[in-house]
């Protein structure tokens, strides 16, 4: 698992009670009067909506998390009545904010202003109908995709998304792995009519707004025209695609060897269901396949963890250890009394991973539904670092308590991933001694199935989403254009056919929760960045990949500092306070796994590259 979001998408936290003041009288329309606004004006506007925002993000992020972690229609109706209010109070103090253009103000209220206006992920249109509408089709995306399960012919037990994952990860079976692919998928064509629905409304409110279309509100939120924001990601793509095409040649043939010349091309794009994930985001799962004869590292930290009896709390517990070695302070009691770790047998929740800060203070949370496996240990530390972060910027102002960029948030806790190491492992006591560095290749190799199959993946589905919006992509398009992205950037096919009958990005949960998806593209450029710098800052005479920034302060202190600013700064600060770059260089990915290009291009002699 990779794509882990901060629980609830960042525009949906940002939105408020004002529709409920303004019934009781005391709305912020009654702050202006008719004449030409001043600095006062604007700084009495801000402080008034700051207040009202907090308390409502309080409000609805509590009934989001019932409805998480409860899903019945009557959670989800209270949830979808919340969020409506919400968001269109959020619309609100946007469109009021429109009131300030052109007033010159000092920059920090004129960022605030900026941040009121751009920070939506779902803009409702000002028709109440429309509104109730439009939050009622969000609701039951998500929690059709919450309750999707899969019922295989002749079986007793319908298997939902957890099972599926596991399924997908563990079978060497093709045709269990299609039949698995295939039924999960069937759960998104439902979606197909309400998906269209959303996007009329959500562009009708981003057109009130003054934005094009629902995407371009999505990408104006990053310091840059959100034009300049796309060339952005093509540059960081260009950076890091010749090591993608050949991680992707080498898969190709060494799952040609396993699956067979039929089921696999010698030169074409590979079946996305033969990559040991539902959506082959990831790849990790099909190492003992691809893994070189002489790379075993000597360990399988799964099955340490399972012989040491290692419970679902004591997986928490270390992710928890690795901040507080670098002098953050532990997490509050309130976060072990009130997360979710487990799926309970009483009811159904939404198991995708997620952290969740609840009253902008304290009451951090995660929720999942841990399973004690190498990979739910790194996801924990991703889950983890939200709630560090969260906490960090916790003194801010509350239109700063969020990450300098989203892509920031999500890269944070995997940059401390990055330094779960095998000397790391030794510290905890899990492991006796450290692998030869001659097995490095094959630990590199396990690293980049996780993170450089993932970069298409991640740019591919908001680009796709960005298509939709604009119009470029119409309903009748949709199934066809996914899968026209998907074989551009990542070289892969649907391994069943495929009709517009389906509506394959459904069975994505962002898809379908509506989250914007490109932060985790950047979290994966970015946390390489980041340990880079810090893994310098902690004296690493290493190859990167050797680093680990475990227990040293320093390293502490400069992570904290940034983490502390928030939203206060735009990104390129904030980049450079950790780093000392303004601009995002996926050069730091090359650096980490320069041994295992060098090796990938050696296997990959004489065999076709790309498709």
């Amino acid at each position: 698992m990779r794509a882990y979001g901060s629980g609830w998408a960042t525009g949906l936290l940002l939105g408020l009670l004002v529709l409920a003041a303004m019934a009781a009288g005391g709305g912020s329309a009654q702050l202006f009067s008719q004449q030409t606004p001043t600095v006062k004006d604007a700084e009495a506007f801000i402080k008034d909506a700051e207040a009202k925002l907090l308390d409502l993000n309080i409000l609805s992020g509590r009934a989001d998390w019932v409805k998480a972690t409860y899903i019945t229609e009557d959670t989800e109706i209270l949830a979808a009545h919340a969020d409506e209010r919400s968001i269109a109070a959020q619309v609100e103090f946007a469109k009021q904010a429109t009131r300030f253009d052109g007033l010159k103000l000092p920059d920090d209220l004129a960022r605030k202003l900026k941040l009121l206006k751009t920070s939506l992920v779902l803009a409702t249109p000002a028709d109440p109908k429309l509104s109730a509408e439009l939050t009622d089709i969000t609701s039951r995306l998500e929690g059709t995709y919450g309750k999707g399960k899969w019922c295989p012919s002749g079986k007793d037990k319908c298997l939902d998304i957890e099972d599926l994952t596991r399924l997908m990860a563990s079978s060497r079976d093709a045709g269990e792995l299609r039949d698995a692919w295939a039924g999960w998928h069937q759960i998104s064509r439902p979606m197909r009519k309400d998906f269209a629905r959303y996007v009329q409304l959500a562009n009708q409110g981003a057109h009130e707004l003054g934005f094009k279309d629902t995407g371009a509100l999505w990408r104006s939120k990053y310091d840059m025209p959100p034009d300049d924001f796309a060339k952005e990601l093509d540059r960081l793509w260009d950076q890091v695609r010749p090591l993608y095409l050949q991680l992707h040649a080498y898969a190709r043939w060494k799952l040609r060897e396993q699956y067979g010349d039929q089921a696999v091309p010698a030169s074409g794009p590979i079946p996305a269901d033969l990559l040991g994930n539902m959506w082959a985001q990831t790849w990790e799962n099909t190492y003992p396949l691809l893994a070189p004869a002489d790379a075993d590292p000597g360990y399988d930290l799964t099955k340490i963890l399972k012989e040491r009896n290692t419970d679902v709390p004591a997986m928490v517990r270390y992710g928890e250890h690795f901040f507080t070695s670098l002098g953050f302070d532990p997490l509050p009691e309130t976060f072990w009394e009130r997360s979710m770790f487990t799926k309970p047998r009483d009811r159904e929740v939404v198991c995708h991973a997620s952290a969740w800060d609840l009253d902008f203070d304290q009451d951090l949370r995660v929720k999942m539904c841990i399973d004690v496996t190498d990979e739910y240990f790194s996801v924990i530390h991703h889950e983890l670092g939200h709630n560090f972060y969260q906490r960090a910027y916790r003194h801010q102002p509350f239109l700063y308590r969020d990450s300098a960029n989203d892509g920031f948030h999500e890269a944070i806790g995997d940059t401390i991933a990055l330094s779960i190491t095998p000397p790391y492992l030794v510290k905890l006591g899990l492991l006796d001694k450290s692998p030869d560095p001659s097995k490095d290749i094959g630990l590199l190799l396990h690293k980049a199935l996780e993170k450089i199959a993932f970069l298409p993946f991640g740019l591919l589905i908001d680009q796709w989403r960005w298509k939709v919006f604009s119009g470029e992509i119409t309903p009748e398009q949709y199934n066809q254009t996914w899968w026209a992205l998907r074989l551009k950037y990542q070289g892969l096919t649907p391994p069943v056919p495929r009709s517009e009958e389906d509506f394959d990005p459904g069975a994505k949960y962002h898809v379908a929760a509506n989250v914007p998806y490109t932060r985790y593209f950047l979290a994966d450029i970015l946390q390489f960045q980041f340990h880079r710098a810090l893994a310098k800052t902690a004296g690493c005479n290493e190859p990167l990949h050797r680093c680990s920034i475990y227990e040293n302060k320093q390293a502490g202190a400069q992570l904290e500092k940034m983490l502390a600013m928030g939203m206060s700064r735009p990104w390129p600060e904030a980049l450079e306070a950790l780093t000392g770059q303004r601009q995002m260089d996926a050069t730091a990915i090359r650096d980490y796994f320069a041994p295992l290009e060098k090796w990938l291009k050696e296997q990959n002699q004489g065999k076709p590259v790309g498709w």
